[in-house]
This record gives structure tokens, sequence and C-alpha cells, in this order.
């Protein structure tokens, strides 16, 4: 009986401590609360000065700390800072200033990048009244982001960013553009500012087909509501008010900016963008008059009749849809045309001649867009009485 009452308590005992041990464990297949999403940190942060603003550039995260894809764009936060003399950017403090929400980033969008522009205030910068090219910068800001798919769970910070920031020139006025055969002619006027210009640069974006406007836009046209095929992209510099743009298509349309330059030592520093030019060239442009017309008479053969063989030498434009041919019996009068259809090479055989007749030839170039040319200078040819 004692023995039995041993073995009791111990086995009491043991259930005591298995129930212990259980105590604080859930149910079996109790849901484990899920973990919050954190976007990875954005490592490309660039800031540039364009005009009276700062503009941010950086790719937006696609996957979390946990390398798990993101449902959407996430939230956006920018810090801003100024930093002083002798701190290091990335010990500058810098505060909240903009917040994107994720249902408004990609309006922000653009070639796959998110680009923000800060403004600022010329007269908030100091020494901004007696700053002179070559003169040290106003200031330097310091930017950082952070994003976030979830309240209070933010990325970490993303890498510092600083720009130094300078008075900016004023954009350039009145322009213009003029199409020619060969090139888009551009034109404007310097600032009339007491800043020193130390040259432009030009700018050149291709518009979708429903935004095409008339050959030159209002200057409240805004460029960040335009609907382009390919964005605006930096032709070329220029040292004077004027630039010609040769690498056109007709038919397209093409919106045109231009920025001045001026030079703070080794920084350079654009204005805001000029009141945009929209054209969309049209071929209005004839071909130039084919050459080296000649006309041969070819006398009847046993199996053929007589003929007037034409020829000339190839146009050389690079839009050449064919040729034209004109027959007149008087010099200087243009006669009628022989081809039904546009000639593809420069040679005609003219069949309908007659015994004793008189001819002059002219012959004109067509091309693509139906322009034609002048006629060519003619040339005489005769079938002799005895042709047949």
């Amino acid at each position: 009986m004692r023995a039995s009452a041993s073995l009791s308590t111990a086995a009491a005992f043991v259930l005591g401590l298995a129930a212990i041990a259980c105590a604080g464990c859930g149910a079996p297949g109790e849901p484990v609360p899920p973990q919050p999403i954190v976007p990875q940190a954005v490592t490309d942060l660039a800031a540039r000065q364009q005009g009276d603003s700062v503009i941010l550039t950086f790719t937006l995260p696609t996957r979390s700390t946990k390398n798990e894809d993101l449902a959407g764009f996430p939230t956006v936060e920018i810090y801003r800072g100024s930093q002083a003399p002798g701190v290091a950017a990335h010990k500058t403090s810098t505060r909240l200033v903009y917040t994107i929400p994720a249902a408004l980033v990609d309006t922000y969008m653009a070639e796959g990048r998110l680009e923000f522009r800060d403004p600022f205030h010329a007269e908030d910068l100091q020494s901004a009244a007696g700053a002179q090219p070559g003169a040290p910068a106003a200031t330097t800001m310091v930017y950082m982001v952070r994003t976030n798919a979830a309240r209070r769970h933010d990325s970490a910070d993303s890498n510092v960013a600083e720009t130094p920031v300078y008075p900016a020139p004023p954009p350039p006025t009145n322009f213009q553009a003029n199409v020619t055969e060969h090139a888009i002619d551009l034109a404007w006027q310097a600032p009339a500012s007491g800043s020193a210009i130390a040259g432009y640069r030009v700018y050149r974006g291709e518009l979708a087909a429903q935004a095409a406007a008339p050959a030159s836009a209002p200057p409240e046209t805004d460029l960040a509501k335009m609907k382009f095929l390919a964005p605006l992209a930096l032709l070329g510099p220029a040292s004077e008010p004027s630039f010609d743009d040769p690498q056109f298509e007709f038919a397209h349309t093409y919106v045109y900016s231009v920025r001045s330059v001026a030079q703070f030592g080794p920084d350079s520093i654009e204005s805001a963008d000029s009141a945009p030019v929209i054209v969309t060239p049209r071929d209005i442009f004839p071909p130039a008059a084919p050459t080296g017309l000649e006309a041969i008479f070819v006398p009847a053969t046993p199996t053929a009749p007589a003929d007037i063989e034409l020829s000339w030498s190839i146009s050389p434009e690079s839009d050449l849809a064919g040729y034209n041919i004109y027959r007149s019996g008087q010099l200087g009068t243009p006669g009628r045309k022989l081809n039904a259809e546009l000639l593809s090479s420069p040679a005609f055989r003219d069949m309908d001649v007659t015994t004793n007749g008189h001819y002059f030839y002219a012959v004109s170039a067509v091309d693509r867009a139906g322009n034609e040319s002048p006629v060519s200078q003619a040339v005489a040819a005769e079938v002799p009485a005895d042709s047949q």
C-alpha cells in the first residue's frame, strides 16, 4: 500500500509540472500577429538646383527589409536642413518638410524615378543680395528621405544629399522658333537683369500626338502637365541667344525650353525654364528641280514604233517619292503630264509621238509629302519625217 501511494504521488507531481509548463502555451494553430512591412532604405538620393528650386531625384524601394515585394508605392517623407559652416552634411540636423501620400506618389514619377521640386525664395538665402558670380554659396541645403508602407514604421534614413544654393539667374525671354527645311531655328532674348549670364542650355522634348499645339505656346503653358513621349533632354549649350536644331522629323510635335546659366566658381547654375515653345514642323518645302535631262530619238524597228527616250540625273532628295514628265509643243509652256503615276526611276519612254513631230520635255521631282519641285530646264526632240 505504501509503494502504491508513492507512485500516485509521483504521477501527480509529473502531471503538475506538465500543467505548469503548458500554462503559457497558446492553443494549437493560434494566429501570430503580422509583422509590419518596412521598406528598404533609399540609397540614391540626389539634389541639384534649378532656378529657385532644388530638384530631388531617387529610386523608390520596391521590396521590404525582409525582401518581400511591396504592395504598391510607399508614402514618402522628405527632410531638409541647412548645413552650418564646418559641419559635415551627414551630421546636419534635418526636419520633416513634405509628406507625399502613397496615392499621389505616381504623379511625381518620371522614367522610373521620383522627382520632387523644393522651391525656395532668393531673399531667404543668406547674403543673397550681395552675391556675385564667383562668390561663395549663400547656403548649402541638405536632404534625407524616408518611406513607409504602414504608419509609424518608417524605413531607415536614406543617404544624405547636399547641394549649394545660389541666387539663380532669370530665364530668357521672348523665346521663338522658326521652321526651315533643314533645321528648327530657335532664338530668344537675354534676361533684362544685372545678372552675369555665362551662357544658355537648350532642352527639347517630344509630345504625344494629342498634345499637339499651335506653332508657339502661350507663356503660361505648364511643362509639368504636358504629355511627353520623350521628356525634356539637353540638346546642347549656346553661348549666344540662338540655337539651330537639325535633328527633327516633320509632323512630330516638339517642345523647347531654354535656361540661362550663371557661373559661381566651379558651379554652374541654371535658371528656371523659359516660356516653352511648341512646334509641329510641316514639310512644305519642295525638292530641287531635276538636272541632266536628255532626249534621244529612237527610230522604228520591224517590231517596235519610233519613240523618244528620256533620262536625267537621280535626285539627291532624301524624301523623294518620284518624278513627273511634261511635254509641250512650244518652248516655255508647261504642256501636259505624260505619266499617270509617279515614276520611280529617272527614265521614261514617250511612245506617243508622230512623224515630223517637234516636242519639248521637262521633268519635276515630288517628295513624300506631295511637294512638287519646279520643272527642269526643257530639252527639245524631233521625230524625222521618214521615221516610220
